[in-house]
């Protein structure tokens, strides 16, 4: 049975590996994207857009933030100690919350910039 754990303890912490890896690969490339979108519209004599760069960049964080909280989900899955659950528990909500809240800003700004497009 003990191999069994070790084999699983491995496979945990190589899909741990990835979905940080994923993680961090969202934020970079929201990084990227949102820079070129800058230039983009700067390009084109836009005033500077805000509500656009917000939105693309932080749309990328909300899928970065969820890679995170699979990442802590998975490393809990192998003999997890009440004191691991506890730490669980507590980056869950606190990530729960960073992602819902970013979700209403970032449906709020996508409002408001469809009704400054219509504006103009």
């Amino acid at each position: 049975m003990e191999p069994l754990v070790k084999s699983l303890a491995a496979l945990v912490h190589l899909g741990q590996t990835v979905l940080e890896f994923m993680a961090v690969l969202c934020i970079f490339s929201g990084l990227i994207v949102t820079v070129q979108l800058i230039f983009t519209l700067l390009n084109r004599n836009h005033a500077f857009p805000f509500l656009e760069i917000r939105v693309r960049f932080g749309t990328w964080l909300v899928l970065a933030l969820e890679f995170q909280l699979g990442s802590d989900i998975l490393g809990t899955t192998v003999a997890p100690s009440f004191e691991d659950l506890a730490r669980l528990a507590i980056i869950a909500v606190i990530r729960t919350f960073l992602n819902y809240f970013l979700n209403k800003e970032l449906e709020a700004c996508q409002v408001l910039q469809k009704r400054t497009e219509q504006l103009n």
